[in-house]
């Protein structure tokens, strides 16, 4: 089943009360009533953060009728996919919130997705009219009944419940406008902020797909040619590891030096100009090994962290073309300062990238896990924070032998040898399985199977998993017309 690009585990959980109200003035204490389909679609971008797109979602009522946990999936784009993916969300959410203490007792239901070209906001509706059934009747499987499914489309939407036209129209009801609803003012009091959707959050850490990109995939092939060798020499890995986190700090020096700018992508713009191509390289290939990772996480924190999370956004935005895999260590680092600081949205998504730049890239498996289980990050950091204290200028990283992907011929290359490329076609997660075969992986003492932790592995400490470095996979070109797919900005 393919599902947007999106890994295991998709689930957006967390507890919201309703526990604001409106009318005079605000106060925690009193709920905020939402009752009719016209404020349930409304409350959706303020209950998840941001505004949904192509996506199924879920939200819990508790027995006191608070909003629980919340489970946002992507709509499957081969119709075969859809029960699957209703069995997934709805057993992800209501067995995960009985496992917390926290059982739903109804459920909200949402299907959101624009119209296509020649379509309206109601053939929508009707298209995706199964989909929302697949939804009631899973979560009725598990005694848990949907009071209400709405489609939102087309800045309107329909209730799949309510058989009464004068309030929900066959042409669909207007939503109304942004940030004028009850639930809009308790959000702003609670200071809940709204951000745009989830398309434009991931183009922030989304590869090059620019002339510009083809400059950084040249600063890539050489800084490849000359840190590859001295990474997989134990004489020298130590050296590199320290060169690759004292670049980090002068850029992130840099950056804290730069002028404010105004807006998202103006600011993501002057911290591109700020970076560049050869220490980008650098930056993202001395990454790789593991324990330079697991050190560069500890800039976590505060304003630090959030200089550290400027760079990791620069970085896997400069991953391109056959180097998108490495996009997994800047990816995952991004997740962690961001769900450290408390972003839980930006930290869900930047760790979902990972998983789809590398589905066993472990760090990421952990920390997308333990997100989405609402799990404290502050264990984490103290690990990090004693690591840190406890190291001296002296000590380099402290793991053995560098662990890398297998090579064709399933020896190591040696010491000085350039890499050697591979033919892979590569296929579109939002529109077809994939099906590269994985180059099997060596396991060293810190790594377990995907999905599984050793004992005291639950993140870069106490026991470190083992360097690794990799290669860049390139495609081959594909015949004409077919597997073209533009993936900039999208949100697969």
């Amino acid at each position: 089943m393919t599902n947007h690009g999106e890994t295991t585990e998709p689930f957006e959980n967390g507890d919201i009360a309703a526990g604001v109200s409106f009318g005079g003035q605000l106060t925690p204490e009193t709920p905020i009533a939402l009752r009719t389909p016209a404020e349930l679609a409304d409350a959706l971008p303020y209950l998840l953060g941001y505004r949904p797109e192509d996506s199924m979602v879920l939200v819990s009522l508790l027995d006191r009728g608070n909003f629980g946990g919340r489970a946002r999936l992507g709509i499957p784009a081969d119709v075969e996919d859809w029960q699957a993916a209703a069995r997934q969300i709805a057993r992800g959410l209501v067995i995960g919130a009985r496992r917390r203490g926290s059982p739903p007792e109804r459920i909200v239901a949402y299907v959101c997705q624009e119209p296509r070209p020649g379509e309206t906001g109601r053939d929508v509706m009707l298209r995706l009219a199964p989909l929302a059934q697949l939804l009631r009747t899973e979560c009725g499987s598990l005694d848990v009944p949907v009071i209400e499914a709405l489609c939102v489309s087309d800045t309107r939407f329909w209730s799949y419940v309510c058989p009464v036209e004068s309030c929900c129209p066959p042409e669909g009801t207007p939503m109304g406008m942004p940030g004028t609803s009850a639930m809009a003012a308790a959000a702003t009091y609670a200071g809940i902020q709204v951000r745009g959707s989830l398309r434009e959050l991931r183009a922030r850490m989304q590869p090059w797909e620019t002339s510009t990109a083809l400059e950084q995939e040249v600063a890539l092939d050489a800084a490849g040619m000359s840190l590859v060798p001295r990474i997989l020499d134990d004489a020298s890995r130590a050296e590199v590891a320290e060169e690759t986190l004292d670049l980090a700090e002068r850029v992130i020096r840099r950056f804290a030096e730069a002028a404010p700018v105004s807006g998202v992508h103006p600011a993501d713009v002057r911290d591109d100009a700020l970076l560049g191509h050869d220490e980008a390289a650098t930056l993202i290939l001395g990454l790789q090994d593991r324990t330079t990772r697991d050190r560069a996480a500890a800039w976590m924190e505060g304003d630090e962290g959030a200089l550290a999370l400027r760079l990791w956004r620069a970085l896997a935005r400069r991953c391109v073309g056959p180097y998108r895999e490495h996009a997994a260590a800047p990816l995952t680092l991004a997740g962690w300062v961001a769900w450290s600081t408390g972003d839980d949205i930006e930290a869900r998504e930047a760790l979902a990238m990972a998983l789809g730049a590398d589905p066993h890239y472990l760090f990421a498996q952990l920390l997308h896990r333990a997100c989405n289980e609402g799990l404290d990050p502050e264990s984490i950091r103290r690990c990090l924070r004693q690591d840190r204290r406890g190291r001296t200028p002296e000590e380099g990283p402290s793991s053995t032998a560098p662990n890398i992907p297998e090579q064709k011929s399933g020896s190591r290359l040696p010491p000085g040898t350039a890499l050697p490329t591979q033919n892979t076609t590569e296929a579109d997660p939002a529109t077809s399985p994939t099906r590269r075969k994985r180059r099997p992986r060596s396991t060293g003492p810190g790594d377990t199977a995907p999905g599984k932790s050793a004992p005291g592995n639950t993140g870069p400490c106490p026991q470190r998993p083992q360097a690794r470095t990799r290669r860049p996979t390139r495609s081959r070109p594909a015949p004409s017309g077919a597997g073209k797919t533009c993936r900039h900005g999208e949100d697969g």
